[in-house]
């Protein structure tokens, strides 16, 4: 589809889903949601539903694979073959093995890997049901299962896209404005030690516009880290009146 066949910006300068340019899609965010794994979180970003787990420190099998002096993180991020409209094979796709990749790059500089030798964590990634912008939402699902999990780190991670659509630079994009529109710049950042752990780009952008998107997407960031905040803050209320 050209970009020209569909505005996705009217005149009253809102998009397809009502939203202003500098506005994130609705956020829920919960925090152990699976009893079976040693941290967990889900998010609904938009319509994109997802849910991470995370299951370690362990032992590292096969035992040659173990790092003397840290901690291995391990990634696999993985799509449902119902969370897209035309169903998807549940074999991995080329782009779920770069997406694993990316997520591990994001979440590493947050751990505390030098505190457990010679051990592994697995994070697993699953979208139920994805609409644009899932890299950012599941590095935000599960560095709050990190945390969850009891990890030691250096802060939470969270992350955000902005990205060019109909000449204008816009926030948070959903599948349409991902997929028509010019440009996407995912970004996630350590909000407290104010260090990004990801940017990427995809599409094509004057330096003006990519300062502004990516000035953008922290903005967005630190808006979803406070919500990180409080969804920790609200399992942690819920562990301590069940112990109670």
């Amino acid at each position: 589809m050209s970009q020209k066949s569909e505005k996705l910006i009217d005149k009253k300068g809102l998009r397809l889903d009502g939203r202003k340019p500098n506005e994130l899609r609705p956020i829920k965010i919960e925090v152990g949601v699976l009893s079976n794994a040693d941290g967990s979180a889900y998010i609904e970003q938009g319509k994109n539903k997802i849910l991470a787990a995370i299951y370690g420190p362990k032992e590292v099998h096969p035992k040659h694979l173990a790092l003397p002096d840290r901690m291995i993180l391990r990634c696999r991020y993985h799509m449902a073959p119902f969370s897209v409209q035309e169903r998807k094979s549940p074999a991995p796709s080329r782009r779920e093995i770069e997406l694993s990749k990316v997520i591990r790059e994001a979440l590493e500089p947050a751990i505390f890997l030098e505190y457990y030798p010679r051990t592994a964590i697995d994070v697993f990634v699953e979208v139920l049901q994805a609409d644009g912008g899932t890299r950012c939402a599941s590095i935000t699902a599960a560095s709050l299962a990190l945390a969850d999990a009891g990890i030691p780190m250096k802060d939470l991670v969270a992350a955000c896209a902005a990205g060019k659509v109909d000449d204008t630079i816009v926030l948070d994009l959903m599948d349409t404005e991902d997929k028509i529109g010019a440009a996407d710049v995912p970004v996630a950042l350590m909000p407290n030690l104010d260090a990004i752990t990801l940017l990427q780009m995809d599409g094509t952008l004057s330096l003006e516009e990519f300062e502004q998107a990516v000035n953008l997407a922290l903005e967005g960031c630190r808006k979803i880290y406070a919500m990180q905040k409080e969804a920790l803050k609200a399992r942690y209320v819920n562990v301590k009146e069940v112990e109670e």
